[in-house]
């Protein structure tokens, strides 16, 4: 059974929430061999801990070719009533370089369409800005600075407490 068609709408039972009968067992998941070796990306929103119900998750699995995107999935949770694949998303980055207007753009498409029910409008710019941050993490890792070897007044790793006006105390490390 492939994931898409996995979970059931409420319309085609309202007693059951995915295709498996009454006594089927689910014994595996299979992730296709295209996928090995491929980056995958999943966070999760919640009021609460990691044991609440999300407000808003995302999931994403991608291959790169460099800076491209060479191919990728992503789904939502908790957008609607059954796990939602962002194709409009997926054909949006796929060829892609990665840049942070190509994330942007990409947070607008997910939710383009978007009709949120009563109380649940803060979920559109929520949904957004993960899928922003979702491509995010496919940016090249910035540059690390040269670390600090000291000064003529500072020797390495001296470690240093202030205080800030109004703040109480700050700790910091230089190093």
């Amino acid at each position: 059974i492939d994931a898409e068609n996995f979970f059931l709408l409420p319309g085609t039972d309202i007693t059951r929430m995915t295709v498996l009968e009454p006594g089927d067992i689910l014994t595996a998941i299979r992730i296709p061999a295209k996928w090995a070796g491929a980056k995958f990306y999943f966070e999760k929103v919640a009021d609460r801990n990691t044991w609440d119900f999300p407000l808003v998750n995302i999931a994403m699995v991608r291959q790169m070719d460099g800076d491209v995107v060479k191919d990728i999935r992503i789904a939502a949770g908790a957008v609607q009533n059954t796990p939602k694949r962002l194709k409009v998303v997926e054909d949006t980055i796929k060829g892609q370089k990665v840049t942070p207007e190509l994330a942007q753009l990409a947070g607008t498409a997910a939710t383009r369409g978007a009709r949120p029910l009563n109380y649940n409008h803060f979920k559109v710019p929520l949904l957004a800005n993960l899928v922003s941050r979702a491509l995010r993490s496919a940016y090249p890792p910035p540059q690390a600075a040269p670390k600090r070897t000291g000064g003529p007044n500072r020797p390495p790793g001296l470690h240093l407490a202030h205080r800030r006006p109004g703040r109480g105390l700050a700790q910091s490390s230089l190093g």
